[in-house]
C-alpha cells in the first residue's frame, strides 16, 4: 500500500494537488509552477492541519 494518495489535481504547467497521508490522515498541498515547487500541510481556518478520517 502506498503511504500517500492524490486526492485532487488541477492544472498542467501550473499544478496544484492535494495529497493525503494514509497513515496520519493529514492533507498536504503541493504546488508546482515551472521549476519551482512547494509542499505544505493544508490548514483549516483555525490554523490546524486538515485531517481526513
Amino acid at each position: 500500500m502506498k503511504r500517500f494518495e492524490k486526492a485532487y489535481s488541477q492544472g498542467t504547467i501550473e499544478v496544484t494537488e492535494i495529497w493525503v497521508d494514509r497513515e496520519t490522515g493529514v492533507n498536504y498541498v503541493f504546488h508546482r509552477d515551472g521549476p519551482a515547487a512547494g509542499l505544505t500541510p493544508l490548514l483549516d481556518k483555525e490554523g490546524k492541519p486538515v485531517v481526513t478520517g
